[in-house]
Formats: structure tokens, C-alpha cells, sequence
């Protein structure tokens, strides 16, 4: 007589490893795009599958119990044999190049994504600019690179919008420069970035007064800047690291509201090439 074996969902093996790579359900729902009780209720499944308790949950934090330490260790080697399955079967003649365009200030974003991306298609050759949002747009029109990712400009409509951050005035650790009486800013050149234009509009519309102190078409300069206590700049929430704190607006330093911006993938002209509609789509699944 035939037993029937237990068997693995792999739909479960992803659930289990994406809450675990986000430190919690909400983070992981949302990047699975499912409702948290969907999140939970899987969890539940899959500890009632293997008949342990794979995680301790604990008031806004999770731990792997031992059985869940063992446990993600095979579904991480499962996910990954899936992927290979899949590439075997399904993609195996992606090869040649793409070109892809991004400001410095979002490089934090890619590390994962072009891991991932070498991974499924070890045929592509990958040749990553960074750039100005601006300038990338006038090379994607020239059809000199394929792919950018950039903060939507007002004259350069279109692409597919990812996501939308909220800006926020960004000082240094542990100094009080947003309370000087003309507020020092840390900028990208004029013309070169809707940020600085962003924020010299809500100044002028809160009546406060202002002047540049430092200019870099970096984001690394500016946080030189920054950092130092010379100025406050203005970045994206996902952006706020190490030195760099958020400054909450309308409050004793008399800093306005700032607007969201949008992060928009544009395409070059034309029918893309399979490497770079294959990078389109992971970018997208990532991102969006």
C-alpha cells in the first residue's frame, strides 16, 4: 500500500520567506500584494502542515523558532531550485545586452534586482548609468540607453509609475541647522532636478526664507553637506540613512509640507529587446 508523502507548497515556502526577509507581516503583505489576514491565515497553514511553530511573534517583531530556522533553510534551496527549473524550461535562450539608466540617488533600489536578474539570465550583460533624471530622459529619447528609472519630470510625461515617495527634509544627526533664521539648503544644480524645484516652491509659498549653501549633482555630496551641519536637504523617506534625519515639517522650524514624486520606468522607442522587457518586468514585480 502506498502512503501518500507530505508535500511542500511552494506558494506557502514564499510566504514564510518573505515575512521573514521583511521582519514582519505587514511589510511582507504588501510586497506579496495580499491582505495581512491572507498573510497570517497561510502562516497558519504551514505551521498546521508541518505540525511545529515556525515563528515566534512578538509586538512589532518576529523570530524563527528552531524548527522555523530549519525549515527556511529548505525552502530558500526549494525557491531556488524552482527558479532554475523555470529558467531551464522556460528562458533559455535570453542573451545579449541592455542598458539601463538611474540617478544615484535610487542605486540603493538595484543591488537585489540585478542579482536576481544575473541570476535568471547569465547570457545578459548588464550595463548600468548613473545619471541626472534629466539627462537619462534625453538619453532614452536617443535611444541610447534602453531602460530608466527616474523621478517622473513634468516635461517628460508618460512611462510606467512604480510607486510614489513622499519628500522630507533631511538634517544631520544630533544639529539643529533647520533652525536658522535663512535656511541653508543642499541642492541639485538648477534645471536638473524637480526636487530643488519642489522645495524652492513650498519655501517661497510658506513665506521662508532661504539660500543655497551647497550644490552637487550627487546625492553623496549632498549628504557631505549635510552630514557636516553646513545645510538640510530634501530627499525621498526611502532615502533617509545613517546620519541623515527626517525633519518634521510645520513644526518649531517653520519648514512647509513637502509634495510626493513619482518613480516612473521609461522605455527607449521602439519594440524592446527580450533582455530588456525581461528587466522591464523584474523591475516592475520589485517596485512597483
Amino acid at each position: 500500500m502506498n502512503i501518500p508523502r507530505p508535500v511542500l507548497d511552494l506558494n506557502l515556502a514564499i510566504t514564510f520567506a518573505t515575512i521573514v526577509d521583511c521582519g514582519g507581516f505587514t511589510e511582507a503583505a504588501r510586497r506579496l500584494n495580499r491582505t495581512q489576514s491572507s498573510i497570517s491565515m497561510q502562516m497558519k497553514r504551514l505551521e498546521d502542515d508541518v505540525g511545529k511553530r515556525l515563528l515566534n511573534r512578538r509586538p512589532g517583531q518576529i523570530a524563527l523558532t528552531p524548527a522555523g530556522e530549519v525549515l527556511l533553510d529548505y525552502a530558500r534551496r526549494m525557491l531556488h531550485l524552482n527558479d532554475q527549473a523555470w529558467q531551464a524550461l522556460k528562458i533559455p535562450g535570453v542573451a545579449g545586452a541592455v542598458r539601463l539608466g538611474i540617478p544615484d540617488d535610487y542605486a540603493f533600489y538595484l543591488p537585489d534586482i540585478l542579482a536576481r536578474f544575473a541570476e535568471l539570465y547569465p547570457g545578459v550583460t548588464l550595463d548600468v548609468r548613473c545619471e541626472l533624471s534629466v539627462e537619462l530622459m534625453q538619453e532614452i529619447r536617443g535611444g541610447n540607453i534602453d531602460l530608466a528609472l527616474v523621478t517622473r519630470q513634468p516635461k517628460s510625461p508618460g512611462g510606467h509609475v512604480l510607486r510614489s515617495e513622499q519628500l522630507v527634509w533631511a538634517a544631520a544627526v544630533h544639529t539643529a541647522t533647520e533652525h536658522q533664521e535663512v535656511l541653508p539648503l543642499a541642492l541639485f544644480p538648477e534645471g536638473f532636478c524637480v526636487f530643488r524645484e519642489m522645495t524652492l516652491e513650498a519655501l517661497a509659498g510658506a513665506g521662508r526664507e532661504w539660500r543655497i549653501a551647497y550644490t552637487s549633482r550627487s546625492l553623496e555630496g549632498l549628504r557631505s553637506a549635510v552630514s557636516a551641519g553646513l545645510a538640510v536637504t530634501v530627499v525621498t523617506r526611502s532615502m533617509l540613512r545613517g546620519e541623515l534625519r527626517e525633519v518634521e515639517p510645520e513644526g518649531p522650524a517653520g519648514l512647509p509640507v513637502l509634495p510626493a514624486v513619482e518613480i516612473a520606468l521609461h522605455r527607449s522607442p521602439g519594440r524592446p529587446s527580450e533582455p530588456a522587457q525581461r528587466l522591464a518586468e523584474l523591475i516592475q514585480e520589485n517596485l512597483g
